[in-house]
């Protein structure tokens, strides 16, 4: 039902709800004309595509290009002594990123096997194609970390490099495999649950996941007449992209424009910069366009899954089903890279604690851990996922420990208006704590 209101600007009646509104590229999407990354992409760019590591944790002590660097059509073949010493995340975030810049373009240690070991660039793709099979990579294998349990103060340091830096107080430490580490606490939770008639104590593991969108990632670049590097990209954060490409690649801001056409689905995998750096650098070095269109396989072995997690829930209650504490550790592992890893894993307990408003006390600890496998990011849901299936599982048991229909004990337990809810207020006072220090973060860095 529609109704309407005077525009008090120009006395004109105007329609508030259920108008049809008309689609601007509406037109284009079902005549089929081009509106994504790969239509706009200019015909003559550059082919650009990653050598990848077939090795969990390696360090290269040699690469030879020299072959491959004389294929017809090669453009340029990049290497980890090519790229800026600069270490950056490519997590979507607002500035400082709570995220640890951890990340190279291209790094002499290789940390997952499809991590990025040199960066190839051609007239054609056969080119490309031909040239990264004549390239000869000499690796000094490492063992791996590959168990998130063995990770924390482990003997492997994924991130041994003093170049490493985290600029939010997240509880990171890349000499411990510590992406972040936190407590959070309301009452005294071990008592009250020594005193509950019943208690759950599981632990619940969420594998990671990965997102398939139809678009995969992809990314073309050009220099304009102003001499700005143009980023035209499949992604859901095109400021956090200029941010981002601007300090990896080590130039001002002002020489970054990023333009984001329709993405063809992201679900979160693409608030992570996952290919803009690569045929970024390819353009700022050559002056030429160049595209990067990773395959599905590519998607699938080196950009953005959901974080694994282990969630280990103690839920006490009283003889009639009342919650009297719950407790939450969450185990989350952020793979070879931190993105998204400080921010994720909170959701898993400040999402899923809030839901109960009976509880006395509660407990909520995290470790994000640094693993050799695949870095995670952002997935729909974002943390909270894994935390509530972890929760309601729990709930769930001990409605059937109570012989209680799970709809009526959630009903005796859920949050309502008006409630006070110290797991969420704890969440922002933390978060009020946390801008006091990017306010100063801010002043010590120059972020230009």
């Amino acid at each position: 039902m529609a109704y309407t209101q005077i525009n008090p600007a120009t006395g004109k009646k105007f329609r508030l709800i259920s108008a049809p509104v008309v689609k601007k590229d509406a037109k284009a999407l079902v005549t089929g004309k081009p509106v994504y990354t790969d239509d706009l992409a200019l015909k003559d760019c550059l082919i650009v595509k990653v050598l990848r590591s077939p090795h969990a944790h390696a360090l290269i002590e040699e690469i030879d290009c020299k072959v491959a660097s004389r294929v017809p059509g090669i453009e340029c073949i990049l290497t980890w002594k090519d790229v800026p010493q600069k270490r950056f995340t490519m997590a979507g975030q607002t500035y400082p990123e709570p995220s640890p810049y951890d990340r190279l373009i291209l790094d002499q240690r290789v940390r997952f096997v499809g991590d990025a070991v040199a960066i190839i660039a051609g007239e054609t793709e056969a080119a490309v194609d031909h040239a990264m099979r004549l390239i000869k990579v000499k690796y000094q294998v490492l063992e791996p970390v590959l168990d998130m349990h063995d990770s924390k103060d482990g003997k492997i340091l994924v991130h041994p490099e003093d170049s490493w830096k985290s600029l939010c107080p997240v509880g990171a430490d890349n000499k411990r495999n510590l992406c972040a580490s936190d407590e959070d606490s309301n009452g005294d939770v071990d008592a009250i649950l020594a005193g509950c008639a019943h208690v759950i104590d599981h632990t619940y593991h969420v594998k990671a996941n990965q997102q398939a969108m139809m678009e995969t990632f992809r990314t073309f670049t050009t220099m304009d007449a102003y001499g700005r590097l143009n980023v035209t990209s499949s992604t859901q954060i095109p400021f956090h992209v200029r941010r981002i490409v601007a300090h990896a690649l080590d130039i001002p801001k002002s020489k970054v424009r990023v333009l984001k056409p329709r993405i063809g689905g992201g679900f979160g995998a693409k608030q992570t910069v996952v290919t803009e750096v690569y045929p970024a650098l390819v353009t700022w070095k050559t002056g030429k366009p160049a595209k990067l269109i990773y395959t599905r396989y590519e998607s699938q072995i080196a950009s953005s899954p959901r974080h694994e997690m282990e969630v280990h829930v103690r839920l006490g209650a009283d003889e009639n089903g009342i919650f009297q504490a719950i407790d939450i550790y969450t185990l989350s592992n952020t793979g070879a890279f931190g993105e998204h890893g400080p921010t994720t894993v909170g959701l898993s307990g400040h999402k899923s604690i809030p839901l109960y408003s009976t509880t006395k006390a509660y407990r909520f600890a995290y470790d994000v851990v640094y693993t050799n496998t695949m870095s995670a990011g952002a997935y729909r849901g974002y943390g909270a996922t894994q935390g509530i299936f972890a929760l309601e599982s729990a709930v769930n048991e001990l409605a059937r420990e109570l012989h209680m229909d799970p709809t009526v004990l959630r009903e005796k337990n859920m949050v309502h208006e008006g409630d006070f809810m110290p797991a969420y207020y704890g969440e922002t006072a933390n978060s009020c704590a946390l801008d006091r220090c990017l306010v100063k973060v801010r002043e010590m860095i120059d972020w230009e």
